[in-house]
């Protein structure tokens, strides 16, 4: 299709014209990626979302090693803010070397699905699992109640949910992660260089959206078009939030795999705390069809949820098992894609891209293009 250049010159003394590159086909796909930042909903199964007092009370506990039995680490250790909500290491390290990489906590209000595997269908209940598994921060119910009661929180705690002494060890556990997932509904990312031009080619203002460098209006293009990124990549979060097979190998030694999703759903439908459960304050429980309705298949075996590539370059390393220390390398992974990692009973959307080195360039300035600006 003809490129869509109609009013798109900006001429300026001394300078090379500049042009919008984008059909008018591939400027209606770019509009799908926004507005950014979305506008909030509230978590319906969690009635302190969006209460001030549960954020701010979330917020400290996220860097108070009280949330660890022995008062070893925080959840802020693996999720330093510092770093974008992640780590630089290629695996998590809790008490021990965890499986995958640490993902990000930005973005994460709404989603249907949450973990590399999908294990918790909401927020509240990603944020409750590390608390007591065994080889993260290794509470029990119980000691967990006893050191909020003993601790400098108990008063905030007590004027959100009422007395904790009345209170159960398994709703104590709930009610700490719901004041979690209150602060990390808050974390979003900025808007960013994409943001401008989308919002420009949205107003009809090709002036400005000219401003976007041709590199990354050519590694749009790819996205958009030969490289498929966006069948899996979309959305406002550049994210589909279901699982696929990325073709990266999901062995952890010669002996142990990876489930990925087939391993998530063990848990998830096992698992009392869920949007179809007694711990959800929906009375509507919208959003329990998706765990009531969801089957297990041998395809789920190594598939990972799509990461949001919003922030993308502030997240290295990248894969579930943090294999891949850049964003050329994660390029260079699709380039070169080896099918034959592939389930053969899978999904057969992947297969080498065969692209140039200047079109790998290209399509990396467009993904640094999704974070902020340093």
């Amino acid at each position: 299709m003809k490129r869509w250049v109609t009013a798109a010159l900006l001429a300026m003394p001394g300078t090379a014209h500049a042009e919008v590159l984008l059909s008018r086909n591939e400027i209606q796909q770019t509009l799908s990626f926004g507005p950014w930042p979305p506008s909030f909903q509230a978590d319906l199964s969690n009635r302190v979302s969006n209460n001030p007092r549960a954020i701010a009370l979330g917020a400290a506990l996220f860097s108070d090693p009280i949330l660890s039995v022995d008062g070893a680490f925080a959840c802020a250790s693996c999720h330093d803010p510092e770093q974008a909500f992640t780590t630089s290491e290629p695996r998590a390290v809790g008490r021990v070397l965890l499986d995958r990489n640490t993902p990000t906590l930005k973005n994460l209000a709404g989603l249907r699905w949450y973990g590399w595997a999908g294990k918790s269908d909401s927020l509240w209940a990603a944020s409750l699992h590390p608390i007591i598994e065994k080889r993260e921060m290794a509470h029990s119910k119980e000691s967990l109640k006893d050191a909020i009661v003993a601790s400098p929180y108990i008063d905030d705690f007590e004027a959100i949910f009422g007395d904790t002494q009345n209170q159960g060890a398994d709703l104590v556990l709930v009610n700490i992660a719901k004041t979690l997932s209150s602060y990390l509904e808050t974390l979003t990312t900025e808007r960013t260089q994409f943001d401008d031009f989308r919002d420009a080619l949205e107003r009809g203002d090709m002036a400005a959206a000219s401003n976007y460098p041709d590199a990354a209006q050519r590694g749009l293009q790819l996205f958009l078009g030969r490289g498929n990124c966006s069948l899996c990549h979309n959305g406002l979060r550049f994210s589909n939030n279901e699982f696929h097979d990325a073709g990266v190998p999901y062995f952890l030694s010669e002996t142990e795999v990876d489930e990925g999703r087939f391993g998530g759903l063990n848990f998830l439908l096992s698992s009392a705390y869920t949007l179809d459960g007694d711990w959800s304050d929906d009375p509507a429980k919208q959003g329990a069809w998706a765990v009531r309705s969801i089957r297990r298949s041998h395809s789920d075996f190594g598939t990972f949820r799509t990461p949001s590539l919003r922030g993308v370059a502030e997240t290295a390393p990248y894969m579930h098992d943090g294999s891949l220390n850049d964003l050329e390398a994660v390029v260079r992974h699709y380039n070169e894609i080896d099918v034959e990692r592939l389930h053969a009973d899978g999904e057969a959307i992947l297969s080498e891209l065969n692209l140039s080195e200047q079109e790998v360039s290209d399509l990396v300035a467009f993904l640094e293009t999704l974070s902020s600006s340093p």
